[in-house]
Order: C-alpha cells, then structure tokens, then sequence
C-alpha cells in the first residue's frame, strides 16, 4: 500500500508557549483508519489541523499525496484540501438550512463563486448529494433544516458534505464526544462502511478505546504532545492503557 500520509519531526508552539506536538513522526498508508487516542490536550486536534493547515506548524514536514503541506499556499493548498474530508466536533452547519444545501457546500472547493450561488440549478450537484445523503442514512431528511435534526443526523450531514469532496483521506476530530454512546457507535459505523467499502483513509481522534478496537485498523497514542504508542487496537492492554491516561483512568464500554 502507498502512503498517504508522512509527517517528520513536527513541532507545533503556540504563541503563549504551548509546545503541543513535540517531534512527531507518522506514516499513514492508503486505506488505514488510524485512531488518534490521548487525553484533552495530548495534543490530537492540534495534530488534525495541522494536517490540512487550519493551523500552521513550527517546523517539521508534512507531505499528503507526495505533496508539501507545510509549504504550500494559495491555489497549492486549495488543491490539496479538495480531496481532503474534515468532520468537526461540532459539526460546523449552517443552522438554518436544509441538509441537502449543507451537503452542496462541500463542492465549494470545486466550482467558481457563481456556481456556488446557484447549487440548485445543477442537476448532477443535486443528485450527487442525495446519493451521499442516502449513504449515511438521511435522503428522507434532505429538506429538513439542520436545527431539526438530532446531534447523530446532524454529524451524519457532515459526513455527507465531506463525501462531496470525493476524498481521498478523511479527518475526524472528536465526531463522536457530544454524542450519546449508541448514537457515537452508528456515527462511527458510516466512518468504518467508507473505508472497508470505498478504501478510504480516516484518521480520528477518539477518546474511548472500545471504538478504537471496534473500527480502527491502527491507533496512535497522544501525550503530552508525543506519540506515546503505535501499533494495532487489540495490543493495548491494561498496562498500555494507564500509561496513555493515567493511573486512575478507567476503560469506558460502548458497545
């Protein structure tokens, strides 16, 4: 498999001093769903912004698709962003639209100004975002208004508008912590359908293990800023598990 994904000694300081990645160094290949696991502020959001450069890096080097994130700008970095998926926390839709135009703003990266003023009037924009509404459950609510839907269907539409992208990686940061946990496991169910179906990449950030063995092929393990464990799910023990957490976590279910 050929990776997607290289990064090599990176460093991120933010201006008050925060040295949140310290000397990170990860390889990400094609068809991976690589779990970012750690604690709050271990350093995983600052990891996924960096990766598409919502946020710039100290130093270091960060190559997608054998292109030079960290150097590049403009039409470059546009480029770049088009075929990579960002799913929010906090979902990041617009309220008081309907779900299909949510769906339609991920081609923005795609189209001139005046095609993105007028969406509706293209045929195959709008049965390219039922079709992807429809893969994550929701084609009966395409006209319901984000307000209406429930946190789940609401993370679900921001699946669907990554999907506009075509991407080839998709980055999830914390998709499921405002969730319930039934509603957390169907979110992560549609994550895993697209990269055992499509061989899509994914790299989420998660803070419970049982969804990382459920879903993940891979988990890299966050502290302090540092990776403190690479390798498969199942090889985090007890053990592995304290020195991610803590000496009193305690693992969480969700089944």
């Amino acid at each position: 498999m050929k990776n997607i994904l290289e990064i090599r000694d990176l460093h991120k300081v933010y201006a008050r001093g925060t040295h949140a990645l310290k000397g990170i160094n990860l390889t990400v290949k094609e068809g991976d769903f690589l779990i970012l696991l750690g604690l709050s502020g271990s350093g995983k959001s600052t990891l996924l912004r960096c990766l598409n450069k919502l946020i710039d890096s100290t130093s270091g080097d960060i190559t997608i698709n054998d292109e030079d994130v960290v150097k590049a700008s403009g039409k470059q970095l546009r480029h770049i962003r088009r075929h990579i998926g960002m799913i929010f926390q906090q979902f990041n839709l617009i309220k008081n639209l309907s779900a299909l135009t949510n769906v339609l703003t991920g081609k923005l990266g795609y189209v001139s100004l005046g095609h993105s003023l007028t969406f509706k009037q293209h045929h195959n924009d709008i049965k390219l975002a039922l079709k992807n509404l429809e893969r994550v459950g929701l084609k009966d609510f395409s006209y319901q208004k984000i307000k209406n839907l429930s946190g789940g269907q609401q993370q679900r539409v921001a699946i669907a508008r990554a999907l506009m992208q075509n991407p080839r990686l998709i980055l999830a940061d914390e998709p499921v912590a405002s969730l319930d946990p039934a509603t957390a496991d169907s979110v992560m169910k549609y994550l895993g359908e697209l990269n055992k179906n499509d061989n899509m990449t994914v790299i989420c950030s998660l803070h419970f293990l049982s969804l990382a063995r459920k879903y993940g092929t891979r988990v890299a393990a966050l502290k302090d800023g540092k990776i403190v464990f690479d390798g498969k799910p199942k090889d985090i023990d007890e053990k592995r598990f304290k020195e991610i957490y803590g000496e009193d976590a305690e693992e969480v279910e969700i089944r």
